[in-house]
Order: structure tokens, then C-alpha cells, then sequence
């Protein structure tokens, strides 16, 4: 069998529960998400391994568990060190052609670091470094211009520093969601002599999501939400808090707008693999960074939680895959998955040997014929989780940065241990802890040994 394309879709804060196939929420509309669902496999159990973007994306592109380099958090977070080879290395090294187009955020990268994409094995690129910008990219604009019209700080709060295609700055004034579509479809129609892997990371739908078209404002019957500027006579910190749950008008309509909007994109990205010769030797995989961000008006229902918490909601995502040759179509997956699966399950799909990482090959899950992980672990230094089977355990401590998220990011975290069986209550709300002490105590110690193994500093 030839080496399959691969188009893996990694969005920004999407909500567990908006997907319009859950028929959780009417106004939700993602007719390519469903349509994945309808010919590929549905992972209602996977997980990325941190609730925030940077580090969970450096698992991602590794297969490894952060924390083997020191990444707990945002301020520690990094790419992989040079002896760790990223997905695109390893199938680079495998004959296949390679681009990636979107956000960039495994920490605090600068021009030319590793962690660009051209410098990490990606040849075709276009780019943001969403780490200067507090992990944002502007969806509308871009260029020198933008910057000297907003102005320091606004520029850097507001994300609209030019992209990069390789180390070269490229201006672009439109919306971004669409061109970060087009200029991956245009990879992918570039030529049939080697197979591809294209990596899409939409900065949707991350906030600020009112920054729409007008075209799109209008079509909605939306009002323009005014990006901040030290003219507005606020802080940034006193003018973030009317553009976050619960005081920006129309918030929910904001994001749904970009979440439909870049739907469509993937369902553009979806059509151009159909009409080539391939579609049925391509895997498609779309993943999500971290749990929906209910500050930005996500929605992971039944899951407790939100993004920056190890409650499920905060950590269990949207993960699906087509692979019409291989995978079944319709199906449903519930064994135990993690975004770490992707560099083994990839490279192994490729022909070649996945090497060390923390994942596992889940073709055979996928297919419904294996087992996943037995069990998965969160650390972030100020909290921790543990889900072994049906059972999960998490602890965090009350210190200034957990009551800074939930002052700041309206993200209740929770306080010391908590025990949850998921199968009765997916939703964590009974803690067992007194009920099942030896449990909790088994939990524990497995973490405390998988801790040990990583080498997470104490």
C-alpha cells in the first residue's frame, strides 16, 4: 500500500459539546466536522496533556510528555530539545513533502528558533508566533502598518505583527482563518510525486472572536467590538474583562461565527482531498489544543470545567479521524487516547518505525480491535491528575496562580483532592475520596511513580 497524505487540524479552545452531530446546541453549525464523523472514527476518551496550549502542542509535535524538558506551565513551556525529532522530521525522513500553516505557540519563540516550523522540519510554511502575543493572533490583521496604527502595547495584546513564511515576514491584511485554508489547500494541490504531510493550526477559536469580516458582522447582524488601544481610556486588564464571559454582548454569536467559518474552511480542505486521486489513502485527523475555553464561550458539556483546569473539561477534546482505505466509517471510539498518539500512530501509518515516545500506535483502537492507554497523566506543578480505567484522581493547591484563573479567566479550578469514577459520573461532581481511600491511595502512587519516571522536578 502507498505511504498515506496526511492532513492533521489542530484548532484553538474548542468546545467539547459544539459540534452541531452532538445535537447538544441547535445554533451550532460544523457540517465538516460531521461530515468526518460520518466517514471516520469519533475518540469520545481522548485527551491532550495540559489544559493549556503551549505545552500540549509540544506533545503534540513530539510524542512525548512535556514534562521531560521542564514544561509545566506557560512560563516554562519550550519546544522539544534538538535530540527529540518532531512529527515532521520523522516523515520528512520518510519521503514525504511537508508544510504547516497557522499558530505557533510552544513558548517564547523568537525568528529562527527551532521551534519555527522551518526549523523543525516543515519546507512550505506560513506562520505566527502566537508567544509574542500572549498566545493570540490577530484574525484580521497583520502588516507594519497594523502595528503603527495600534500602537505599543496594543500591537503585542492585539496580535498583529506580520507572519512568516520560513524566517521572512509576509503581510497580510484579511482574514485569517480563510487564508491559513487557502494556503494549505494550495500545498496540498502542489504536486503528486511525493506524498505530504500538512499540518493546519487554526488560531480559531481562540478569543478575541468578534474580530469578523464586516461582511460577516453584517450577514449576522453582529455590532462591531471595538480591540483595545490605551485610547480606550482603560488598562488592558479592565477592558479584558468586558471582552470575557460574562460581560461581552454577543459573545456566544462571536465564537460560533468562527467556529462555522472555520469549519468551512475545513470543509474546503476536505473537497480538495476528495477531488484528487489519493482521498481514499488520506488520513485526515482534527484535534483541538485544550478543553474549550468557557471564558471565551466554549461549551463542554457534560464535562466539568474549562481550559487551565484538569477537570475533564479542561483536558478531554474533540478528536477525529478519517481513513476511508483503512478506518471504518461512522464509528465510535472509546478507548482511553491521547494527542501523544499521534506521532506513533502517524509514523507507523507512514511505514517507518515510531521511535521513542509516550504515545501508543492507535490504529488497532481505532479500528476497534485494541486497547489504549491504560493510563494518563496531567502535572502542571500547582496541579496534577491521574486517570487510570474509569478512575481519576486530581489535586490542586490553593496558591496565587490557581486563584489568579479563577479571578482573571473565570476557570474555578477546585481545592486539594478529588476522586471521580468517569463512568457513572463523566461530569465530576461526587467526590469518592472518603469512600474509596484505597483507590485514591493506588492513583496517587501511581502518579508519584510516573513522576519519577519523567523526572518531573519536586
Amino acid at each position: 500500500m502507498p505511504k498515506p497524505n496526511i492532513l492533521l487540524i489542530v484548532s484553538d479552545d474548542h468546545g467539547y459539546a459544539d459540534r452541531s452531530t452532538l445535537g447538544l446546541h441547535p445554533e451550532v453549525r460544523t457540517p465538516a466536522l460531521d461530515r468526518l464523523a460520518a466517514e471516520g472514527v469519533s475518540c469520545t476518551d481522548a485527551y491532550v496533556t495540559a489544559p493549556i496550549c503551549s505545552p500540549s502542542r509540544a506533545a503534540i509535535i513530539s510524542g512525548r510528555y512535556q514534562q521531560r524538558w521542564g514544561a509545566e506551565w506557560f512560563e516554562s513551556s519550550s519546544f522539544p530539545p534538538d535530540d527529540v525529532p518532531s512529527l515532521a522530521e520523522r516523515l520528512k525522513d520518510e519521503g514525504y513533502r511537508t508544510g504547516y500553516f497557522g499558530k505557533v505557540h510552544y513558548g517564547g519563540e523568537d525568528i529562527g528558533d527551532r521551534a519555527c516550523p522551518p526549523h523543525h522540519g516543515f519546507e512550505t510554511t506560513l506562520y505566527g508566533l502566537a508567544g509574542q502575543s500572549f498566545g493570540r493572533l490577530n484574525y484580521l490583521h497583520h502588516s507594519q502598518e497594523a502595528q503603527a496604527e495600534y500602537g505599543d502595547p496594543a500591537a503585542v495584546h492585539m496580535a498583529v505583527q506580520p507572519l512568516l513564511s520560513g524566517d521572512e515576514p509576509v503581510e497580510h491584511e484579511g482574514f485569517l482563518t480563510a487564508e491559513i485554508g487557502r494556503r494549505a489547500a494550495a500545498f496540498i494541490n502542489e504536486e503528486a510525486e511525493r506524498p505530504y504531510f500538512c499540518m493546519v493550526a487554526f488560531n480559531a477559536v481562540h478569543n478575541f472572536c468578534w474580530q469578523l469580516p464586516d461582511e460577516e458582522l453584517e450577514a449576522r447582524n453582529l455590532p462591531k467590538f471595538t480591540d483595545w488601544t490605551p485610547d480606550t481610556g482603560q488598562t488592558f486588564g479592565d477592558w479584558y474583562d468586558d471582552a470575557i464571559v460574562p460581560n461581552l454582548p454577543h459573545g456566544r454569536e462571536y465564537y460560533l461565527a468562527q467556529l462555522e467559518l472555520m469549519d468551512a474552511e475545513i470543509g474546503k480542505l476536505l473537497a480538495t482531498i476528495d477531488n484528487g486521486e489519493d482521498a481514499g489513502n488520506t488520513i485526515v485527523v482534527y484535534v483541538t489544543d485544550n478543553g474549550g475555553s468557557t471564558c471565551n464561550f466554549g461549551d463542554n458539556t457534560p464535562l466539568r470545567g474549562t481550559k487551565y483546569t484538569l477537570w475533564e473539561g479542561g483536558i478531554r477534546i474533540p478528536m477525529l479521524w478519517r481513513w476511508p482505505d483503512v478506518l471504518p466509517a461512522g464509528q465510535t471510539c472509546a478507548s482511553l487516547l491521547s494527542t501523544l498518539d499521534l506521532v506513533p500512530t502517524l509514523t507507523a501509518a507512514a511505514g517507518a518505525v515510531p521511535g521513542i515516545t509516550d504515545g501508543i500506535d492507535a490504529l488497532s483502537a481505532l479500528r476497534g480491535a485494541g486497547p489504549g492507554h491504560s493510563a494518563l497523566h496531567w502535572d502542571c506543578g500547582f496541579q496534577w491528575a491521574v486517570r487510570d480505567s474509569d478512575w481519576k484522581l486530581s489535586w490542586v493547591d490553593d496558591t496565587e496562580e490557581a486563584r489568579h484563573l479563577q479571578a482573571y479567566e473565570h476557570a474555578p479550578m477546585g481545592k486539594g483532592l478529588f476522586l471521580a469514577n468517569l463512568a457513572d459520573d463523566v461530569s465530576e461532581q461526587r467526590n469518592l475520596l472518603d469512600s474509596e481511600p484505597e483507590i485514591a491511595a493506588r492513583l496517587s502512587t501511581l502518579h508519584q511513580e510516573w513522576r519519577a519516571e519523567i523526572d518531573v522536578p519536586e
